[in-house]
């Protein structure tokens, strides 16, 4: 990154931008090579101007939560990583519960919990942040964030302006958010919730965390489900019937406890997990006909 970059993003944000982060720290796989900055402003003003100085130096910018369902490349990556930690306002409104982006799952199942409102008991354990969950249209079968969002804020690319998008307008898919410019920032979301008991919320919640508990890896870092599941099935029994459990390359590994999930057991590279999801996915070609999709994001290029 040039001299004279550094000094602009220095100025504008202080102590609030590193240099030379290894993506490692930042992702929920652990791997990953170092990005030229990383950037947390303290507001929406700063976020916004950040992303005009961007804009007219031309430094490549993109948005990284919690680091779940992404991989980083080894090499790292060019230009600025946002990361919207410091926007965690929570609001409970007569409309509904409004999110920054940065608002954490635990926060959500735990508000949830606390005032009785039902309508998002299904996000329990989903890992990540609002921002992430809204980039992902995160979901479990039958219910996604699709299904309880009112209206998300967005911020232009140039920093130039926010717009506040209704539901009827955004195009959600499966595992995606499509529609919106490259470079968008997504700053919250206000999701449809109706009061209920708070007995009633924690039961449900406290359900689907021991189920995941008991069918996912939750001691070990990963990214999250690897593959989409195919219309009328699942990635991982499809992954597990081709023999796949415990496979692994180098420090990665799929795991023995559910076969889409891919584990760092330790000194992983993004190189091993790439080598894993191509060998995972060509051995589920070679015994089904079946192409599995990745829903990890390959930061930088393609699975």
């Amino acid at each position: 990154m040039r001299a004279r970059v550094r000094d602009e993003l220095q100025k504008l944000l202080g102590d609030r931008v590193r240099f030379d982060v290894p993506l490692a720290r930042l992702t929920s796989l652990r791997v990953g090579g170092p990005v030229e900055a990383v950037a947390a402003p303290a507001h929406r003003d700063e976020l916004l101007s950040l992303l005009q100085t961007c804009s007219e130096l031309q430094i490549p910018q993109r948005v990284l939560g919690s680091g779940f369902n992404v991989l980083a490349p080894d090499e790292g990556l060019p230009g600025v990583v946002i990361r919207l930690t410091r926007f965690r306002e929570l609001e409970t409104l007569p409309a509904g519960l409004r999110a920054e982006a940065g608002v954490s799952h635990s926060q959500i199942t735990r508000r949830c919990s606390e005032q009785g409102l039902a309508g998002l008991e299904f996000t329990a354990g989903i890992p990540g942040s609002v921002g992430g969950w809204l980039t992902m249209n995160a979901g479990i079968p039958g219910r996604e964030i699709k299904d309880v969002v009112r209206e998300v804020e967005v911020a232009s690319p140039e920093g130039r302006a926010v717009r506040r998008f209704e539901a009827r307008e955004l195009d959600f898919g499966y595992r995606e958010l499509r529609g919106l410019a490259p470079g968008s920032v997504l700053l919250s979301a206000l999701f449809e919730v109706t009061q209920g008991s708070a007995e009633a919320v924690r039961a449900a919640v406290d359900t689907l965390l021991a189920k995941r508990a008991r069918s996912q890896p939750l001691d070990v870092p990963s990214c999250g489900s690897v593959f989409k599941n195919p219309a009328g099935d699942h990635a991982g029994r499809m992954l597990e019937a081709a023999g796949l459990k415990g496979f692994r390359i180098g420090g990665a590994q799929i795991s023995p406890v559910h076969a889409n999930f891919i584990a760092n057991t330790g000194g992983a590279t993004s190189g091993d997990v790439l080598a894993l999801i191509r060998e995972a996915r060509q051995r589920v070609l070679e015994a089904t006909g079946q192409h599995l999709d990745t829903e990890v994001h390959v930061l930088g290029g393609a699975a």
